[in-house]
């Protein structure tokens, strides 16, 4: 866990001296600045988590540094340091926006005191902003390239309505997250957003999950609980991985579909609700009916309007913006600076497969944020990475990425072969300048000069 940090603003080196020394001993990072000016830049630079401010500084004094740190970063505390007769002053501080004000001499235990409460008094700020926004926090997708606009158009025509929609995808593309969006946009969005998600949960528990129990309908139901189509009500229940639901499951939700009534396991009172039931899975379900395991009813009740999210490696012109918008995230979860990847490692982003897709991206970012030691990641960072397989053609799922494989490796190696010049490569491919830019564009191919 990182330090706390305290910016030290006074222009009496002594002061600054003798006051980094106690705060330094007592565990905190210190910064010092002899004036308003430099600890404007330093705040700006990275924002400490309080700052101790003389009133008496040259130039601009610290009541005008107050007021322009209550611009540059208004969460952070500010104590005032003031002088004999300047009381007033520090009274007026405190309209201003400062925390406190200490007296000169200072008095090192009163310092440690005013210290700690201020920050405690950060900590409770930043807590309550943090569960603000959270609160406020909507979904979003990201993403510009033609995919990415194509799934948002379907997204909000889907949203418009209450029909249902069944969200195919692989594990880790985004599902929930277009299920979240379908209710931030609709008119359902006052309601709440219940997400159940049919693998994670045994087979044996998930009817109680589901439809909810009375007290005693098994063993350990020493009271009754409601199920998550209750807690829906008026709202959005969102069943993901619906293809491993158990056919005994699926039979109770056709009914629940059909009437919007159900009873809770081990009762007999009928319960009405009025909910959007929104689907997602990364089985083919089609096969699953062929199989036996999946109901054709329930499949034609849920997929009145199917929306399917691509893979990342179908949309790889959007890792550059993914990566900076997971990259600010991670930065603010985790209490660290922003960092920043090189052109070097963003290539080899590009290149990678990523069979997990966009969580198997952020889960490698937060990798890289916490483990790289420097603010810019590397390709040195990113080398346990691998580009898509091109030898092994046949270590591919299907046809469709074993021939973007081979393509992107053929164009590679033509390329190699022209020097990286895009209008003889062309000519050789035998296709127009502007689809091999949109080619590359899409397999995530940068010319070495670019990178």
């Amino acid at each position: 866990m990182s330090r706390e940090s305290v910016l030290i603003v006074d222009d009496e080196p002594t002061i600054r001296e003798s006051l980094a020394d106690i705060l330094s001993d007592e565990g905190y990072q210190v910064l010092a600045a002899p004036d308003g000016q430099e600890a404007l830049r330093l705040v700006r630079a990275q924002p400490p988590d309080l700052v101790l401010l003389d009133i008496w500084l040259p130039g601009m004094d610290g009541l005008q540094c107050l007021q322009a740190l209550r611009k540059e970063a208004p969460w952070v505390p500010v104590v005032m340091i003031t002088g004999h007769g300047s009381v007033e002053l520090a009274v007026k501080s405190i309209k201003l926006g400062a925390y406190d004000f200490l007296e000169k001499p200072l008095s090192m235990e009163r310092v440690l005191l005013t210290v700690q409460r201020a920050l405690q008094y950060s900590r409770l700020q930043q807590e309550n902003r943090a569960l603000r926004e959270g609160l406020q926090q909507r979904p979003v997708l990201i993403g510009s390239s033609e995919a990415m606009q194509r799934l948002r158009q379907e997204i909000h025509l889907a949203a418009q309505s209450s029909a249902k929609v069944l969200i195919r995808g692989e594990s880790g593309s985004g599902k929930e997250l277009v299920a979240r969006l379908l209710h931030e946009l609709s008119q359902r969005r006052q309601g709440p957003f219940v997400a159940l998600n049919c693998a994670a949960i045994p087979q044996e528990l998930i009817e109680s999950e589901l439809f909810g129990h009375e007290k005693g309908a098994f063993t350990g139901a020493s009271e009754a609980k409601q199920g998550r189509l209750e807690l829906a009500h008026r709202g959005t229940l969102f069943l993901d991985e619906v293809g491993d639901m158990s056919l005994p499951t699926q039979a109770k939700l056709l009914r629940v579909l059909e009437t919007q009534s159900f009873q809770r396991v081990g009762g007999t009172r009928t319960i009405q609700v009025d909910v959007r039931v929104l689907a997602a899975t990364n089985k083919d379900l089609r096969r699953e009916i062929q199989e036996g395991r999946f109901r054709e009813d329930l499949y034609w009740r849920l997929n009145v309007i199917p929306i399917e999210v691509p893979p990342l490696r179908q949309h790889r012109e959007d890792i550059p913006e993914l990566s900076e918008h997971f990259l600010s995230q991670i930065a603010l979860e985790h209490g660290r600076a922003p960092k920043r990847l090189s052109p070097q490692a963003l290539r080899a982003l590009m290149a990678h497969h990523w069979p997990g897709n966009v969580r198997e991206l952020r889960n490698t970012l937060e990798r890289l944020v916490i483990m790289s030691p420097s603010e810019e990641i590397t390709a040195q960072d990113v080398s346990f990475l691998k580009e898509a397989p091109s030898g092994d053609l046949f270590g591919y799922q299907g046809l469709k990425e074993a021939r973007e494989a081979f393509e992107r490796q053929f164009i590679l190696r033509k390329l190699t072969e022209h020097g990286w010049n895009i209008s003889r490569t062309a000519e050789a491919l035998g296709i127009e300048r502007s689809n091999l830019h949109r080619k590359l564009k899409g397999y995530g191919i940068v010319p070495p000069k670019q990178s």
